[in-house]
């Protein structure tokens, strides 16, 4: 005759503690599992990193987080990336590629335009009409092979390949191209 089972553990309290134990090292398991995958992720496929000032504006915003994607990246025109040059400013500095290695760019203050190898960009993420800064003398540079000329979206106060002191960019002076907007949450989404 068997008796109605009440609902109760038939477990000793040894067994109860063995399989809390268990199930404590399953969830501490999964846990350092998931950091490990993140560190490495973040280590050698993407970065995170802050926008300083306002080149970007109004495509990226002063204090914007930044997932980037940095191996396995190669520069392309329109792309816009995260670089450091300690030569021209200790910090990383976040621009857009106007041309690659090979391409001729020419800079037209008079009407505003940049062309690349003579075909004006479309540049709707500018806002005004672009100014030509003081010390910036470029008409006409053709891109060495391996580098990037690299300007901010806002023209007019933006410190980029203008400037005799940043210039071409070698592109091994690239952390990674800029893919999303991480932080603020309201501005969270793919960087065009």
């Amino acid at each position: 005759m068997s008796l109605p089972d009440s609902g109760h553990s038939n477990k000793t309290g040894a067994e109860q503690t063995s399989s809390a134990r268990m199930e404590l090292y399953s969830w501490l398991q999964a846990l350092v599992t998931a950091l490990v995958a993140l560190v490495l992720t973040f280590t050698f496929l993407g970065r995170i990193i802050a926008v300083d000032g306002n080149s970007m504006q109004y495509t990226l915003h002063h204090n914007d987080r930044l997932l980037l994607q940095s191996v396995g990246y190669h520069p392309r025109q329109g792309d816009i990336v995260v670089l450091t040059k300690s030569s021209f400013l200790p910090e990383p500095i976040v621009k857009r590629v106007i041309a690659i290695g090979g391409q001729k760019v020419e800079i037209d203050y008079v009407s505003g335009a940049v062309k690349v190898d003579g075909k004006p960009l479309s540049e709707p993420y500018i806002r005004e009409p672009m100014m030509q800064p003081y010390w910036e003398n470029i008409q006409s540079i053709t891109v060495p092979e391996h580098c990037v000329f690299v300007m901010g979206d806002n023209r007019n106060h933006s410190s980029d390949s203008r400037d005799p002191r940043l210039g071409v960019v070698d592109e091994r002076y690239i952390i990674g191209r800029a893919l999303f907007v991480i932080f603020p949450l309201s501005r969270l989404g793919a960087v065009n």
